[in-house]
């Protein structure tokens, strides 16, 4: 049985991230109490149903009262309003975290709500093309990275807990520099996003395509663009609003590696597709070397309603 670094953790919104991290809480840290809030009643019945926490309820102060640590698991726009409607209900001591895939505009927003409260931002790199309390499950973070970007001057004992919290579900942990992060996600998973909804979007508007070709000879990798192109836009328009100026600067570098494979396919220019090429298909094995990928979506993992994850 692992030692757990917190008596009770309070989870607000319990979509899939929130959901997972109430299962994996309960089955890595059975002596963790877990509480949790989300403002939609039909999540907060099917959270009771599938026992995300062991209380939910429909006050977010009264599921962070005597929490050590709150985890909020909202889109990223609205973790400062999350934040605020917690104040006047936190222990002192009690640290502040969050889920988002946007580091540095979610940190202040936090700040601002909550001053004087201990901040650890987190992000665990893990999730699906699913959403809602029926996409959680336990085993979404183990063998993920989870970032945390404590602030200049933040206790190191605050990140340090935050972090065992996080290696007990099962990720690996790494702190980083909040605008670092953001331009590192910019680059690995907000952009291949865009280009995913983008193209996505440009097959269905063709006209001399239709809806029916699209869907029956879809290959592998228009496939893949399709499933993450299905993840949830709420959260997708909040994380591109929040993390814009990385993401406007890897797009235009992004749309200058465009253009000059534009120029190799107009001229034949044969050598340098191929050098792209090869260049790209070693990034591809570096990444199933590092444990981050099998051949399957997922490392191959289903939940347990069976669905395949990202």
């Amino acid at each position: 049985m692992t030692d757990t670094p917190f008596r009770q953790i309070a989870i607000i919104g319990l979509g899939l991230i929130g959901g997972s991290i109430g299962l994996a809480t309960q089955e890595a840290l059975p002596d963790t109490r877990v509480t949790a809030f989300d403002a939609d009643e039909a999540v907060r019945i099917r959270a009771l149903d599938r026992g995300l926490a062991h209380e939910v309820f429909d006050d977010p102060k009264a599921a962070v009262a005597g929490a050590d640590l709150v985890v909020l698991c909202v889109p990223v726009n609205a973790m400062g309003a999350a934040a605020a409607t917690l104040q006047g209900a936190l222990k002192p001591d009690a640290i502040i975290s969050d889920v988002g895939s946007c580091k540095q505009s979610v940190a202040e927003a936090i700040a601002a709500a909550l001053p004087g409260q201990p901040i650890v931002p987190a992000h665990p790199v893990a999730g699906t093309e699913h959403s809602g309390p029926d996409a959680g499950f336990a085993s979404l973070f183990r063998n993920r990275w989870c970032i945390l970007t404590p602030a200049d001057g933040a206790a190191p004992d605050d990140a340090d807990r935050t972090a065992a919290f996080w290696t007990a579900l099962g990720a690996k942990v790494e702190m980083m520099d909040a605008r670092h992060h953001d331009l590192v996600l910019a680059i690995t998973s907000h952009v291949p996003h865009l280009i995913a909804y983008t193209i996505v979007g440009t097959a269905s508007d063709l006209e001399d395509v239709t809806r029916s070709e699209v869907i029956k000879y879809s290959a592998g990798g228009f496939r893949d663009f399709t499933r993450i192109a299905a993840s949830d836009p709420t959260m997708w328009r909040d994380v591109f609003l929040s993390n814009k100026e990385a993401v406007l600067e890897v797009l235009q570098r992004f749309s200058e590696d465009l253009s000059a494979l534009q120029r190799a396919i107009r001229w034949g220019d044969g050598d340098a597709l191929f050098d792209h090429f090869t260049q790209t298909r070693a990034v591809r094995r570096s990444i199933i070397e590092e444990g981050q990928d099998d051949a399957r979506p997922d490392f191959g993992r289903r939940d347990h309603g069976g669905t395949q994850g990202k």
